[in-house]
């Protein structure tokens, strides 16, 4: 859905109903699983605390009211996620790399209360994967991974891989090539660039040592351009390749079973479905807000909640 030209401010949710409250400041979040996620953790923990949608192009309206005392903190996403940073206090190593926010958390330095901003995306991708991969030293440990797709997250991707799961090439996969460039170009200046290759050529697919992990990031359409086409015979080359890995399909909604899982596991991959990552990042949230450790955070019953309003769409 393109976003108009004006301003869109929404109405003031009833902030004061509740103990605490947060937000999910973005346009359009509509269909976004953060704030059942979120409150099925307060309810779980004994907290009457609410994460409201906001759901607005207004940054005036949510920079006021993110300053009112019983804030505390928000999740973040487009188009807000770049605009946001230089109106917060401090941002972590993450945001930083990865050049977006997608939450806000409260510090305190005396009576002054210090607004941080991070990016948990990059720890739903790494837990995503310690979480389900029993052997990750046979899996992905010390070989290539790929990453497909052009966008943030694929950012997001190529981090955490390089970060946190010993990878040690990054197959760079999209239909477009300045989009991959901006990616390496950007990732060289932050200090995770080497080892990037961009794939372009089913030819050099073939030549190319076969990765241990996949993240895969892009929507659940069926290629229909030349370019679009060239990119999922790529990515095909790669899962039939010998090493079968492990691919977490970023793409969860409207269902999370598509088309590039389907082909994943008929090559003989494990497929991580894309709520994986969804719920670790939302929990890195909920641990920035309440200072609680993963261990004390609902785990199952989340996962339950997510699958079940996952059974109503329509798709």
């Amino acid at each position: 859905m393109a976003i108009p030209e004006h301003i869109i401010t929404c109405k003031t949710p009833d902030i004061h109903s509740v103990d605490r409250f947060g937000f999910l400041f973005g346009y359009p979040i509509a269909h976004s699983f953060s704030p059942l996620m979120h409150e099925t953790v307060f309810k779980h923990i004994g907290y009457k605390w609410r994460q409201f949608f906001l759901e607005s192009t207004n940054m005036s309206q949510f920079l006021e009211l993110i300053h009112e005392p019983n804030f505390f903190g928000a999740s973040v996403t487009m188009p807000h996620k770049v605009a946001i940073m230089k109106h917060l206090d401090e941002i972590t190593d993450e945001c930083e790399a990865i050049g977006a926010c997608n939450t806000i958390f409260l510090k305190r330095l005396g009576d002054k209360r210090i607004y941080v901003g991070t990016n948990t995306d990059v720890i739903g991708i790494r837990e995503a994967f310690t979480q389900n991969v029993s052997n990750p030293d046979e899996v992905y440990h010390g070989r290539p991974a790929l990453v497909v797709g052009g966008g943030g997250a694929a950012r997001s991707a190529v981090y955490a891989l390089k970060k946190f799961l010993g990878v040690t090439t990054v197959y760079l996969v999209n239909r477009e090539k300045a989009e991959v460039d901006v990616i390496i170009d950007w990732c060289k200046g932050h200090g995770y660039g080497d080892g990037l290759v961009h794939v372009a050529t089913v030819e050099q697919a073939q030549s190319l040592e076969g990765p241990g992990g996949i993240v895969a990031c892009v929507p659940d359409f069926p290629p229909l351009t030349e370019s679009e086409i060239e990119a999922r015979d790529i990515m095909q080359i790669f899962l039939n390749k010998q090493h079968k890995g492990a691919i977490l399909e970023m793409c969860y909604h409207p269902k999370p079973w598509t088309q590039i899982a389907a082909l994943s596991e008929q090559a003989g991959w494990q497929v991580i479905l894309g709520t994986e990552a969804m719920i670790y990042q939302g929990f890195a949230q909920s641990q920035c807000w309440t200072g609680k450790a993963l261990e004390e955070l609902p785990l199952e019953e989340v996962k339950v909640v997510i699958a079940k309003e996952l059974e109503k769409s329509p798709h």
